[in-house]
């Protein structure tokens, strides 16, 4: 399904196979394995870090995930009944919020195609994520190796120091297809 979804739409999917069970772990770590967390998952796919967040939170909190694509919401959703699936863009992240009467997400965790978006896109996510995070919230996602010194790539790791107060840059999962490395991101430094 995956690939088949690759085809039909590259710049949304942007991705031949989902992120494997290294990746996951390292991009979900800071959600809290105690209290009752807010959890918002952006772009989760066919559900590769959904799984991990599921068994972190262990029935205690809110798990939203946003997702663009109408068949792997649906499949998520069918899933893991647990977990809010919600079909929008994530730049709609403060009314998807808002509708659940959630003010602010203490993790959010980003599985989108980042290298794929233009400026414009990555400026509106970016802004969505700052402006709904909780001031001491963490921000999680990932990028891989190969496309890091891209333009866009390039351009993302700029915005989130501008963004954030500290952002960490994991070691590489050498094992996921292809390899990629998770950028933990704290302390939003502005908002929208």
């Amino acid at each position: 399904m995956f690939l088949l979804e690759f085809a039909r739409d590259p710049m949304t999917v942007a991705a031949i196979a989902p992120s494997g069970p290294g990746l996951a772990r390292l991009a979900t770590a800071a959600v809290p394995r105690t209290g009752e967390p807010v959890v918002v998952e952006l772009g989760p796919g066919t559900g590769a870090f959904t799984e991990v967040i599921q068994q972190r939170l262990a029935g205690r909190g809110r798990h939203v995930a946003v997702e663009v694509n109408a068949r792997f919401a649906q499949q998520l959703a069918d899933r893991h009944p647990a977990v809010e699936v919600v079909l929008a863009d994530a730049q709609n992240l403060a009314t998807v919020l808002s509708e659940r009467r959630l003010h602010r997400a203490d993790v959010i965790v980003s599985g989108l195609p980042w290298a794929a978006f233009a400026e414009t896109r990555q400026r509106g996510v970016l802004s969505a994520v700052t402006a709904t995070l909780a001031p001491d919230g963490v921000f999680t996602t990932f990028a891989y190796v190969h496309t890091r010194w891209a333009a866009p790539a390039r351009r993302l790791l700029r915005s989130l120091r501008a963004g954030f107060d500290e952002v960490l840059v994991t070691r590489t999962v050498w094992a996921n297809l292809p390899p990629a490395l998770v950028y933990c991101c704290r302390r939003p430094t502005f908002t929208g």
